[in-house]
């Protein structure tokens, strides 16, 4: 759920009978089952949906779980968000643990993460001209770090874009963050790394996964500043 056999080496190791997802499709896919709405800005919408179908009352847990997913997902129905998603999220307030809520929220970053963001901020390179901020991390400690980083350059004013790379577990990792009402990151992951590999999304965020194998056939050297120059250029290039 929320996830693609593609989407990392690892799970080419599985036969799956259900994939269940909200992010468009870029690759064939093969299951028993498979259930996917691009619309939907979270996925705990759709499984929101299914509990509803099934006139299963959502637990506390469960709802404040689901409830934190459509939150985490559409930052509070601010950024690719559809009436399921609104619908969902109205369904399930009934049911959550506010408490709970505010905690979940107020942990959702680390210490670990802290320093990456000094690095950002110290690293980044902004283009007034194009309204887009962009760095590479080099190595991180985990993917959602470069997803938190985008969404923080997102929140600046007159930022339109933000490109925010890492590399972890083999693989270059690239968040794209966009307004979303003009510009569509989705397409632009597409046209940019698509063709090293699962490259897509919506159109407030998408990302892109390229092996640091692949990648060391497509340039000289992978070190942080040619896989900087490499990720910018290939934005820049067909923005």
């Amino acid at each position: 759920m929320d996830s693609r056999p593609s989407y990392h080496e690892i799970f080419a190791r599985f036969r799956y009978d259900v994939v269940i997802d909200h992010h468009p499709v870029t690759e064939g896919l093969k299951a028993t089952f498979i259930d996917v709405h691009p619309q939907y800005g979270a996925n705990a919408s759709l499984m929101t949906e299914y509990i509803r179908a099934a006139k299963i009352k959502p637990s506390v847990a469960l709802a404040t779980a689901l409830f934190c997913g459509i939150k985490a997902d559409t930052l509070d129905l601010e950024r690719w968000s559809s009436e399921e998603d609104v619908r969902a999220f109205r369904y399930l307030f009934t049911y959550v643990d506010r408490n709970l809520v505010k905690k979940i929220e107020c942990s959702e970053m680390t210490w670990g993460f802290i320093p990456y963001y000094k690095l950002a901020l110290d690293k980044m390179r902004v283009n007034k001209k194009k309204k887009m901020i962009s760095v590479h991390l080099g190595r991180v400690m985990s993917p959602d770090i470069c997803v938190s980083i985008a969404d923080f350059f997102m929140r600046i004013h007159d930022v339109s874009w933000s490109i925010v790379s890492g590399i972890h577990g083999g693989e270059l990792i690239v968040i794209l963050g966009s307004e979303g009402y003009r510009k569509d990151a989705g397409k632009l992951a597409a046209l940019a790394f698509g063709a090293y590999g699962p490259a897509g999304g919506h159109k407030a965020m998408a990302r892109a996964e390229i092996s640091v194998k692949n990648l060391k056939t497509i340039l000289k050297n992978v070190d942080t500043e040619t896989i900087d120059r490499f990720v910018r250029g290939r934005v820049e290039g067909r923005r």
